[in-house]
């Protein structure tokens, strides 16, 4: 069938002219600080030689996850809050899409391999350093990029497939598979199966191996010092935070049919663009280390300036 829509109205998270003042400075505040703050983590672990454990290796590419994946959502939303004609083009949503997949899934995979690195270096500390070499992080990370690339491929390649012939307003402040099958003018029902099943699947099996993982790593405190069980809690309950934050809002939006809600954007919000902005605070706030090398980083850029 073909398709007659080169471009979608986006309706964004509000019509009221107030509320999207409100909505503007909100978001590009969230922005401004999700961007700074990943690239903070990202700058105090490539100049600190003492973060250089793969806890940190894996730290520095969720926050290049998280700056990549808001960059893809937020600037369109904070845009359009004060534009009249809330548009994107096709082509410019086929991309959104790509990239909204391509980095929410990378995010995904590098929990899982920080889950994994805390997992052997709590419960096979011994074994650590021969499990977690560099290579093999380096490794990881490919297969991370790979997975990455195979889901998002998996997303796009239904989305170009589908015929739209109108209507093209789009009840959301974004481009996704689920506003976006509503608007097909076909039978979605086998193409909403295989979304459900990929990204649904997805959320839901990485959030039960993260949980389970952590349930394994908090039994296995049980035989150690107070210094290590307070240390290791403190990490674990960080990345527990992360987790639950991101995987609950994203089950609730991929893992049901094709039933849309007018909550369902608001709750977007909490993975889309949250969750990047607490992933930085979430981690240097409950790390000593990297708030200490923060604070030494910071110290030297001033010091640097003042002479």
């Amino acid at each position: 069938m073909k398709n007659n829509v080169t471009e979608f109205i986006l309706l964004g998270l509000t019509q009221d002219p107030v509320k999207q003042k409100v909505v503007f400075f909100i978001f590009l505040v969230f922005y401004t600080a999700t961007v700074l703050g990943n690239l903070l983590v990202i700058l105090t672990v490539k100049t600190t030689p003492t973060l250089g454990a793969p806890m940190y290796f894996f730290l520095t590419y969720l926050s290049f996850a998280d700056s990549c994946f808001s960059s893809t959502i937020a600037p369109k939303l904070i845009v359009d809050s004060l534009s009249k004609k809330q548009t994107i083009s096709f082509d410019g949503c086929m991309t959104q899409l790509f990239c909204m997949h391509f980095f929410g899934c990378m995010e995904v995979l590098v929990l899982i391999l920080m889950a994994y690195d805390r997992y052997v270096a709590i419960c096979k500390p011994l074994h650590y350093t021969v499990i977690m070499n560099q290579k093999m992080c380096e490794n990881l990370i490919k297969l991370v990029w790979f997975g990455a690339l195979v889901h998002s491929i998996t997303q796009i390649v239904p989305a170009y497939s589908l015929p739209f012939c109108g209507p093209n307003v789009i009840d959301h402040y974004l481009c996704d598979l689920q506003p976006l099958l509503k608007l097909a003018c076909t039978d979605i029902y086998v193409i909403n199966l295989l979304v459900v099943s990929n990204s649904g699947v997805v959320c839901v099996v990485t959030f039960v191996i993260l949980m389970t993982s952590y349930i394994f790593i908090l039994y296995s405190l049980r035989n150690h010092s107070a210094e290590g069980k307070r240390k290791a809690l403190s990490t674990c309950t960080s990345h527990i935070m992360v987790v639950v934050l991101f995987f609950v809002p994203c089950m609730f939006i991929y893992t049901r049919p094709l039933i849309t809600f007018p909550v369902d954007k608001w709750v977007s919000v909490f993975y889309t663009i949250g969750t990047p902005l607490l992933n930085p605070l979430i981690y240097t706030l409950r790390n000593v280390e990297v708030k200490n090398a923060m604070v030494k980083l910071w110290s030297n850029t001033i010091n640097s300036k003042g002479k």
